[in-house]
């Protein structure tokens, strides 16, 4: 795991801002989809698919737009109640990538979303081949906010200067495909670029959500947030922001 945090504390700190996470947290663009079907050499339609980390369902709902046979899998006791109310009719069971809940062989792809990070990898990656059919696909995705833009670049400054022992940022994420070469996956890694429009009110429900804040109390994130306003309505001062973001995809495909 990125930050070397424990499974449970990481399950506390998001089931307690489940709501925000579902509220706050992008979506991702249809060239996402599309990308995952070029690199891994077929279409989601019909693919039984497990979205392990599936949260409040983001992606989970999407993949089953495209047509995929989509099981979600999640820790956390807040985060699957909220799933269970945003996703009423798709299927969710209690898991960590980990330990899989599933037979050998009995997965065409296993999607991360935002996830992979909270995982073990040298357990994670043995358990998604366990678990993937021969010619199936493990899929790693995160959206990263662009710190190319200025002003992306000094709100993480900050965070970082705020909470020093919390924010580490979201650099880096592609190092995590060195995990799956050795497992005798083929790997394809993109990034594609794009963006939302949201308001000021909207970032900040979606910072709420974020481990660095989410771990925290209300009463201590509450004055961060309300210098976070501050600093977003003096660079935003209509209230919409146009957000930028790079989305690091890793497709690595098992051997068939």
């Amino acid at each position: 795991m990125t930050d070397h945090r424990d499974y449970r504390e990481a399950a506390a700190s998001f089931g307690a801002v489940a709501a925000e996470y579902d509220r706050g947290r992008p979506g991702y663009p249809g060239e996402l989809f599309d990308e995952v079907e070029r690199l891994w050499g077929r279409g989601l339609k019909g693919a039984r698919v497990l979205d392990v980390g599936a949260g409040t369902g983001i992606a989970t709902r999407l993949l089953a737009a495209r047509g995929a046979e989509v099981v979600a899998v999640e820790p956390s006791g807040g985060m699957a109640a909220q799933f269970a109310a945003s996703s009423p009719t798709l299927p969710l069971v209690r898991g960590t990538g980990d330990d899989l809940p599933f037979h050998d062989g009995s997965a065409d792809l296993i999607a991360y979303a935002q996830a992979f990070h909270w995982t073990y990898p040298e357990r994670s990656v043995p358990e998604a081949v366990r678990v993937l059919r021969p010619g199936g696909a493990l899929a790693a995705w995160w959206n990263v906010h662009d710190e190319t833009v200025p002003w992306v670049r000094a709100r993480d400054e900050r965070m970082a200067a705020v909470l020093p022992d919390r924010y580490r940022g979201y650099g880096g994420i592609g190092g995590h495909t060195g995990h799956f070469a050795p497992a005798g996956l083929r790997v394809e890694r993109v990034v594609l670029h794009w963006v939302r429009q949201v308001t000021v009110e909207h970032v900040l429900t979606d910072l709420t959500s974020r481990s660095y804040l989410a771990s925290l109390g209300p009463g201590e994130r509450a004055p961060i947030l309300a210098a976070e306003r501050e600093a977003m309505l003096a660079e935003f001062p209509d209230g919409v922001v146009v957000e930028p973001f790079a989305l690091d995809l890793t497709v690595a495909v098992k051997p068939g």
